[in-house]
């Protein structure tokens, strides 16, 4: 569904059925405990982007709300995890890089444009 922001993200919400105005993102109401959401949240997300640069059925996204500096509004933050592998701190728009090996061609040596 499209976020206020004007992205596609399948955590957000938006029930809008005879008049209604209920939207919420789901990634921060299933965070424990349940994260506060408001539309301005959606500008900087990241998830939208890691979403469509990742689809890994086994990467799971662990919110947060932080603010880069003391002034700023607050941000959403993720950590990403891999459940298959049971690791985080890679990064989310790759992956851990276990679940879906490189196909062999990648692994070539003369890809770097050797024509010799």
């Amino acid at each position: 569904m499209r976020t206020p922001a004007g992205k596609e993200c399948r955590y957000f919400y938006g029930d809008y059925y005879r008049g209604r105005n209920n939207e919420e993102c789901r990634l921060l109401s299933m965070a424990s405990p349940p994260l506060p959401w408001k539309p301005d949240l959606c500008k900087h997300c990241p998830v939208p982007e890691i979403l469509l640069a990742n689809a890994c059925p086994n990467l799971v996204l662990r919110p947060r709300l932080a603010r880069p500096f003391p002034f700023i509004n607050q941000q959403v933050e993720v950590q990403p995890f891999c459940s298959h592998t049971q690791r985080s701190g890679f990064d989310p728009h790759i992956g851990c890089g276990e679940c879906h090996p490189l196909p062999p061609i990648f692994n070539d040596a003369k890809l770097g444009g050797d024509k010799s």
